[in-house]
């Protein structure tokens, strides 16, 4: 096994595992390596100090050679098809326009929500948090709302 140390094209750093080059260089073609921070696959291998094991022969005045951490042990990981890296993106993608274009308005989002359908207040495009009965209301006085997607990768 051998511990790439990993960077995607948004300079996102993380670690992965892989069997040897080879295989690093095979889940690379095939789109599997990808950020868990940004889910892009254009990744690149870092640059990383070498890790050097200590040689068999040894001579009496050298000191010890530094103990080793203990390997990590892989974790496990779903391997996304290309369809779901682009629905993952087309996801991504909402949620930022809405972030971009809404004025976060926090727990006061169903109040506001149904202020501006009962027309006190001036119609905006808004996004924040509201409890599930809060939107069942809402739902049923058909006011329009609609969940933000989160991807999981976002909540890890």
């Amino acid at each position: 096994m051998i511990l790439y140390s990993l960077s995607c094209e948004k300079e996102h750093r993380f670690d992965s595992w892989f069997r040897d080059s080879a295989a690093y260089d095979a889940q690379k073609a095939l789109g599997l390596v990808t950020c868990p921070s940004c889910g892009s696959s254009k990744v690149e291998k870092a640059l990383m100090a070498p890790s050097l094991g200590a040689g068999t022969r040894k001579r009496d005045d050298e000191a010890p050679p530094a103990q080793t951490p203990e390997p990590m042990v892989p974790e496990k990981v779903a391997i996304l098809s290309e369809k779901e890296q682009a629905l993952r993106a087309m996801l991504r993608a909402v949620r930022e326009q809405v972030v971009k274009n809404s004025d976060y308005v926090g727990e006061e989002f169903a109040t506001l929500a149904r202020q501006m359908h009962e027309g006190e207040v001036e119609q905006r495009s808004i996004y924040g948090e509201a409890s599930p009965e809060d939107v069942r209301s809402l739902i049923e006085d058909e006011i329009e709302v609609m969940p933000l997607p989160n991807l999981p990768d976002e909540r890890n």
